[in-house]
Parts: C-alpha cells; structure tokens; sequence
C-alpha cells in the first residue's frame, strides 16, 4: 500500500490511498482536488496517475478538516486492530472511495487540477521532537491552542424577534456575568500601580507564545509578521472560513474592516499563494485614514508598511476620514465593492486605545463592534464568513450581537488564538455560512437606520425575547474565556513579585514547545519576497525613522495617567510637564543640516487628482510631525490661549512674552541664503556672471544697512506673515489659498538660477506638504530658518529657496485650476474643503518627510516654548504677589 495525499481547498492535504496498484480516494479528497492542485489529471485517470507515486507519508490533518472530512463520507471512526495498533488506513481516519461514489465521480466528466506532490519525509532536527519537552508542558501548550468555544444551536429555536421589539427598551445588567465582570476588574486593578513598559516587559517573557512572532518571521518570510498575522493565521487554519464556492470559480473576494496595519491581509495572502490556491483574489480594505488630519493618533494604529504602497485598495469614505461609523461610509463602500460579484470573506479588527478606562473596554467599543457586524451583514455574500474582534462579552450590547450573529449564521465560534496575549480580553468570533441579507433584511433596514455611535442607547433586542438556551450558551462561553484570563493575570502578577530560576527555565520549555506545537499544527510553508503584497517599501512614514513607534514613547503608569488627567492646564505647567520640549528648542538649532536638494523626477500631473473631503474642524494628526509635540501644542493653545484663537487667523495674544532663544535677523539669513547661492555657482550649476535674483514674499521694510549682498533684492508683498498659529494651523482654506496664491505669483517673477525666501506658518497638512514638494522640483536646493521673529504663535519660519529650474507649464496650470478651486470653495462657503492635490505615494518619501518632520518640530516647540515660558512667568509673578 502506498500512502499519497491531495491538496485541498482548505491548503491541507487529504489522504489518498494506493493498494494493489489500484487508486483509492476519499471523497473528500475527491471533492478537494477538483478544485485544488497543479497537475493537469482528468478524473478518468485518476487511478493510471496515482499508480505511478512512490510511497507517500501523510502528514496528520487539523480537526476542522477531518470534520469536513466526516461531513464529506470520507472519514470513519478509529478502530483498533488486533494487535492494538490503528491500520494505517484507520489511523488516518480515511474510508476507500465507494463504486457508485466513484462511477457519479467519472461521470462528472470535466478536467481538473490535482496537486500530487510528493511529501518528503524529514526528520526533526535533533531536540526540536515533541518527546524533549515533559508531559505537563505538551499539556500546558495543547490547552494554549485550544480555546474555542462553539455555540452549538438548537433546531429552529434561535429566531429573531418581531420588529416591534428592536430598539424600544433600555440596557440591562445580567447578574452572572456581571459578577464575572466584576471579579475579573478586581484583578485588573492590581495592575494599576504598575509601570507600563516594566509591565509589557515582564508579561512579554511570560508570554507563552512570544517566540512564535520572530520565529515564523524568520523561518517562513512572513510579510508584515505582527501578532495580528499569527493570529489570523491561526484562525484560518482552524476554521473552513474559505467558502468552496470560491475556488469553485476561480475567485476569492475579501473585505477587510479596521485592517491597519495590514496584517489580516498579509496572512490572508501567504496562506494562499503558498498554498497555491488556483484562485484569483481581489481584496479591499478600510481603517481610520493615518493621513487624515482631523484623526486622533490614539484612534489608529500608525503603522503605514503596507497602507502607503497599496492605497488604491483601501476605501477612506467620501469624507476620506476612513471612519466606518457613519451611514455615508456604509454607502460609500457598497457603491465601492460593487464590482466584486460575491463578496466571501469579511475580517473586522476594530479596537481603540482604552487605557484610561480598561474596565470598560467592553463597553467603549461596543458601537464600533455593532457598526461593524452590520457592514458585514450587508455587504457579504450568501455562504461568506465573517470574523470578528470582540472583547469580553459581559454586556447586553455584546448579548444582544451575539444572538443576532447566531441566528445570521450556521456556525458561529469564539476563539482566542493563542498567539493573542491569553492576560488581555481579546477573542475572535467566527462565523461561518452566511444565511443572506434576505434572511434577516427587515431587521437590517432598522439597524441601518440606527447605524452609528449613538446606537447603545437603546438595546437591540430586550432581554426577554432572547432564548434561555441561548443565555446559558453564552454564559457557559463568558466563563470559559474568564477562567482563562483570571488564571493569566494572577499568575503575571505573581511571577512580577518574584520568579525564580526554575519558573524562568519552564517558562522557557513552555515558549519553545509553543513555537514547535505551532508549525507542526499549521504546517506554515515559506513564501518568497515575490509573493508579497510589497515587494519593496520605499514609501510611507515608517521609512522615516524619526516617526515611527512615537506613539510608544511615554510611558507611564496607570495610576499616573489618571492623576495627569485629573489635573488642570496650570498645574501641569507649573510641575513642568511640557519643560522637556522646551529645553530641545533651546539646545536645538533649527535648520541646520536640513536640506531639500536636487530636483525630484518628472511630474506626472496628469495622473493627480484633487482629493476633496468635509472641512476640517482642526489638525489633530499629521504624518509630517511627531504626534506627541503636536499634541502638546493643540492643548497649550487651547487651553492657554482660548477656543477663540481657532475661528481668527488674525488674533493676537494680549500677553507679553520674553523670548530667551536665539532669533534668526534677516541678516543671518541674507548670509545663509547667499552661502547656498554661492555653493550652487562652485558646482557651476548657476553661471557665476548672471546676477542672481532674490524674491522676498510677504516681508516688511527691510533694513538695507545690514544687509550688503551681491544679491538684487525684490520685495513681494502678501498678508502670509499675518496668519497666526491655530487650532487649525496650516489647515484653514482661507490660509492655503493665501499661500498657494502668492506661490503661483511669485514663481511667474523668477528666472533660473534665482532665489526665493518664503514665510510659512507650518505644514502639517497634505495640502502644505504638496506646496513644498512643488517647490522641491523647481528648485536645486531649500531649507529653512526658524524662528525669525519673538513675537508669539506668529508665522516664525521662512524657506530659503535658492537655484530656481523652471516649473513645467501643465503643472502650473494644474496648481492654478486647485486656486480656482480654493477660491470658489472658499467664497460658497462650502462644507468641503480640498484636502490634498498631490498623491500620497509621492508625498511619503523618504527626503521630503525627514525636512518635513524637522521643519514641524522647529516651528511647534517654538511656540510651545513661548506658551509655556509665558505660563510659568505668570505662576511666578502670582506667588510673588501672594507672598
């Protein structure tokens, strides 16, 4: 007999017997090869082809394909033979291809791919093999991979209610899970105390499963390899969330909710092109848009690897914030989905920052969980899959959402991989063979209309509606996650007090048999660099080593954050928490080393399109700034200066401020300035006869004593110096087409080789960041000078722009048709504004975000300096009054 297998749909290997030169095949390997596999072998000759195999070892299935197996007829009971040992048939679970299976099969007729692959038998290394690890650390890493609970429904009685009873009545607390919840906070709450990056550092070692990431990175080639890419992996290695429909025509369409950084997606790809899946693959994806100004950095992951080399897959939104909790959204993206016939598989990773409030993470996120369940419930496709992130499932939100997933679905699963840290609340529901939006549309047409953040005021079913036998399911699952849990944090907590030689060694034991337990489970094969979604990343903030991981740079604990959230705006100042970025302005110099040079390539503004979206309230995020400072000086404006200062460009602070730090003249900067021009003409790229040209835009009088160039001086004049620094910052149309305006007039008065210094109040925005990469391509070489005036939250930095090329005509053209359009936007008194008239693919490389981000940071600890100076000037003359 020899022993062969068949690649299936599901990427595993089914079984296939050869004895006595004759073929036997499951029919679930049957089923499977018909649409799996490389060798063209016509379902007639299947027996002449398996004839010719050598012996085959069959490597053990997962459990959910020996289910599909049962499911399929091709899986008997194991039995034991005389001797107590399995036949290998038996063993592996496999009953022989019956005659009338066979002859419906040969009459099928058509052609088919099989995959007949010879499966090499290796030996593990030396000391990889299960036998080195004891008997309590296998059992300790079996029970880390199998935390799953399957809600098992009973025939036709889990239906959903008449639509008067959807959202008429008030939330309830259901006292056994409350109790749960509450045990489970009191635990939670002997963290509280403790420092974060002590804490993650500790819990990171006894995290069984923390070598799993690095290794599967390694050893396989994973793209974007993050927990969440182990995670997803797990799930679709142990569920059948690939419905057979989609290899069965060729094509597999995926959506993918609140995805970044991407990781679902990357998984998702190497789990199919590894496996081969003879299947074409169309995804799409959306998350909170990192580029969006009015976002708040805590709302996003900021990770931007594979966002910013695949932007046209991502779907932001008509308002391009990428927020999926708005009706306009949920259009948006069925109009946007619309060419995909069958959409099969939706993932849902949402979550956001709760560390101000972790007892009640269940409860924060509940709206973004029910905004994304309706999404999928209306966008995926008969018999699709949907997997979703949730949290504990205490609440009557989470309740009333489980119910309606299990009356919208077949099979519906919690599971908590185990490559998820098993001390936080995280699970994933799965949910598999959709029953149809016409199954439940009258009841999706209400929520539709309910569809938002304000839907948790009223519940979505009453609790008397809802089967006990369901309520005991649930709670039976709540007890199940908590146990685990509860056992977790304690044991963390302990181990933090005091761990020994011998715990540090078992713990070692238990995170290399994990490692081993998970790629013998999952049999990962390795994927090359030619597969992945990105084959080489060269844009994106991430190239910029000074962005990257900024969220992560505080740390405290949680006791700490709380009391910094309880105090007022004078008393951080007066304790110095904003100090340390006043002493980097001081110790800083601005400007020096920052440089723009060299042109960039061709402008290919025929292929840009202006990008419009609703008016932003405020900059609240930036990828050209670090998030900390700009968040710093949002909330010293606000609270230092007033509300007021966001609605007038033209305030200015009563407050008188001394300046301590060093300001740039205009003589210093005439020097610097002439100092390019004259690098530029030594590396004879300007003639050194021509007399050079210098624009000056929006400065007053100068001081023609102390300034003795061999430079013509032309004065520009424009109201840009005029603007003060805002809530809005470089955001206020009004400003951008202030600027864009002078730009376009200034550039029409310079000739080659000439120079330009321009004021600019900042350029958090796409909209700025375009400008400066337009000036970028026409000039040789700028950089700026900050600050050059004392006077407070005033325009405080100028570009030097020296070694003018001339701007191409359709690209002058294109930047005069976005000020048409910023001019009637402006005077209509629209509720849109243009967001961005560069793509962002060219604005996210790496030279023009590192002068960028350099450029932000002078201008915003500038003004934070002055804020903060002037605050803590204040506090003394009060104490000096009082004594």
């Amino acid at each position: 007999m020899f022993c062969g297998s068949v690649g299936g749909a599901s990427g595993r290997r089914f079984p296939v017997l050869v004895a006595c030169g004759e073929a036997k095949l499951s029919s679930g390997a049957f089923s499977a090869a018909k649409v799996a596999g490389v060798c063209n072998v016509d379902a007639r000759n299947a027996s002449s082809a398996l004839r010719r195999l050598r012996c085959m070892s069959v490597r053990t299935l997962g459990p959910p394909f020996r289910t599909y197996l049962r499911q399929e007829g091709a899986v008997t009971p194991r039995k034991e033979g005389p001797s107590g040992k399995q036949p290998r048939e038996q063993k592996w679970g496999m009953a022989p291809l019956s005659a009338e299976k066979l002859s419906d099969s040969r009459r099928s007729g058509p052609r088919f791919k099989f995959n007949l692959k010879m499966s090499k038998c290796r030996k593990p290394p030396l000391g990889s093999g299960p036998e080195t690890f004891s008997p309590d650390v296998l059992a300790d890493i079996a029970e880390l991979f199998a935390k799953n609970f399957s809600y098992g429904k009973p025939l036709n009685e889990w239906q959903l209610p008449e639509m008067s009873e959807i959202f008429t009545y008030d939330h309830m607390e259901f006292n056994a899970l409350l109790d749960l919840k509450n045990s489970l906070n009191e635990v939670k709450n002997l963290l509280s105390d403790k420092k974060l990056d002590e804490w993650h550092e500790h819990t990171a070692f006894t995290n069984k499963a923390g070598k799993i990431i690095s290794h599967v990175r390694k050893s396989v080639n994973a793209e974007l390899c993050t927990q969440a890419w182990c995670k997803f992996h797990e799930i679709l290695c142990s569920f059948p969330l690939i419905p057979q429909e989609a290899f069965q025509n060729g094509k597999l369409n995926s959506l993918h909710l609140c995805e970044a950084p991407g990781a679902f997606i990357a998984s998702l790809n190497h789990y199919l092109k590894s496996h081969r899946f003879p299947c074409e693959w169309t995804w799409v994806a959306n998350t909170l848009n990192p580029y969006h100004e009015a976002n708040d950095n805590l709302m996003m992951i900021m990770d931007d690897r594979l966002i910013a080399n695949t932007l046209d897959w991502w779907y932001f939104g008509p308002d391009n914030t990428g927020d999926i909790m708005t009706l306009k959204y949920l259009t948006g993206l069925q109009n946007f989905t619309s060419t995909m016939d069958t959409i099969h598989l939706i993932t849902a990773d949402g979550s956001f920052d709760c560390q101000g409030n972790p007892g009640e993470q269940e409860a924060l996120v509940s709206s973004l969980h029910y905004c994304e369940a309706v999404t999928a419930l209306m966008t995926l496709g008969n018999g699709g899959s949907f997997v979703l992130k949730m949290f504990t499932l205490f609440e009557h939100c989470s309740i009333n959402l489980m119910y309606l997933l299990n009356c919208s679905f077949d099979q519906v699963h919690v599971f908590k991989p185990a490559t998820s840290k098993a001390g936080n609340s995280e699970v994933y529901v799965v949910c598999l063979h959709y029953k149809g939006r016409e199954a439940i549309n009258p009841l999706l047409s209400k929520m539709v209309l309910n569809f938002g953040s304000e839907m948790t005021r009223k519940a979505l079913f009453p609790h008397h509606v809802i089967p006990e036998s369901f309520l005991k399911k649930h709670e039976e699952c709540c007890a199940f996650f908590h146990k685990y849990q509860l056992q977790t944090i304690s044991e963390n907590i302990r181990l933090f007090e005091c761990m020994g030689k011998e715990e540090q060694t078992k713990l070692n034991n238990l995170r290399d048999c994990a490692v081993q337990h998970f790629m013998q489970k999952f049999q990962l094969k390795p994927l090359s660099r030619n597969n992945w979604l990105v084959k080489k990343s060269n844009i994106g903030c991430s190239t910029n080593t000074k962005w990257f991981g900024q969220r992560n740079r505080y740390f405290r604990t949680y006791n700490e954050r709380k009391v910094l959230e309880t105090l007022s705006w004078k008393d951080k100042v007066a304790k110095g928490y904003f100090n340390s970025w006043a002493e980097e302005h001081v110790a800083y110099h601005p400007g020096q080393g920052s440089f723009l040079e060299g042109t960039t390539a061709n402008l290919d503004c025929h292929l840009w399109h202006v990008l419009e979206g609703k008016k932003l309230p405020k900059v609240k995020c930036s990828p050209f700034c670090d998030g900390e400072i700009l968040k710093a000086l949002n909330e010293a404006i606000e609270k230092s200066l007033g509300g007021a200062l966001n609605l007038d460009p033209n305030f200015r602070t009563k407050k008188q401020y001394y300046c301590s730090c060093h300001i740039f003249s205009e003589e210093l900067i005439f020097s610097e300035l002439f100092s390019l021009t004259r690098e530029l003409q030594d590396e004879q790229l300007v003639e050194p006869s021509n007399q050079i040209k210098c624009l000056l835009v929006g400065f007053s009088a100068l001081n023609e004593t102390k300034i003795q160039l061999p430079l013509e001086i032309v004065q520009e004049t424009a109201e840009l110096t005029t603007f003060s620094c805002s809530l809005l910052h470089d955001g206020d149309p009004a400003y951008q087409q202030l600027f864009l305006n002078c730009l376009l007039q200034s550039l029409q008065r310079l000739h080659t080789g000439d120079a330009m210094v321009l004021p600019v109040l900042s350029c958090f925005t796409r909209f700025m960041a375009g400008l400066i990469y337009i000036l970028h391509s026409c000039f040789r070489s700028i950089t700026f000078s900050c600050p050059t005036s004392s006077e407070p939250l005033r325009t405080c930095a100028v570009l030097l722009c020296v070694g003018y090329q001339d701007l191409p005509n359709p690209v002058f053209q294109y930047l005069q048709n976005v000020n048409e359009l910023l001019s009637v936007l402006l005077h209509s008194d629209a509720p849109q504004q243009v967001l961005q008239f560069v793509p962002m693919e060219v604005l996210l490389k790496g030279a023009l975000l590192d002068f960028l981000w350099d450029l932000n940071a002078a201008i915003a600890k500038r003004h934070l300096h002055l804020i903060i100076q002037g605050e803590q000037e204040e506090i003394t003359s009060s104490l000096e009054l009082q004594n």
